[in-house]
């Protein structure tokens, strides 16, 4: 009886993807992020092995969410103190740190454990189009484009 052969952590080769996320509507975007993270898109995929890749996501600050998620979607932070909680709107936390949108949106995709967060450590988000990851050469992936021009 044949085994199913595993994929060696050691032996995987690790790509590195670029993503703009300018006119990306925000859950669309972080789903694909996260199969990307998970390594869903690869046929050596194992639920319990790291076999993604890395992501930098750029313009962070020009993503979107639909209807009236702006003034009505919360972002919830605590200080760690009784009574420390301290809630904001998406528009706030949009113009305080774009950065965090797309990461709490992302890491509530992955698993709940260990992997989720060892996987978590391979997304890097910055706010605009600037990136320090250039020596990594990151292949420029476009997601969520819908044909007619519109993104």
């Amino acid at each position: 009886m044949n085994k199913t052969p595993l994929p060696n952590p050691e032996t995987l080769d690790k790509k590195w993807y670029l993503i703009d996320a300018s006119g990306q509507r925000l859950g669309r975007l972080a789903s694909e992020i996260a199969m990307i993270l998970r390594g869903k898109n690869k046929p050596t995929y194992t639920p319990h092995l790291d076999t993604g890749d890395f992501v930098i996501v750029i313009n962070a600050e020009k993503v979107v969410v639909t209807g009236k998620k702006p003034q009505q979607k919360l972002y919830r932070r605590h200080s760690g103190r009784p009574g420390g909680m301290k809630l904001e709107t998406f528009q706030k936390l949009q113009i305080r740190l774009p950065e965090r949108i797309v990461e709490k949106a992302v890491k509530g995709m992955l698993p709940k454990n260990t992997l989720g967060r060892q996987l978590f450590t391979k997304l890097k988000v910055y706010d605009g189009p600037n990136h320090p990851h250039q020596a990594q050469k990151p292949e420029i992936l476009t997601i969520n484009t819908i044909p007619g021009g519109e993104k």
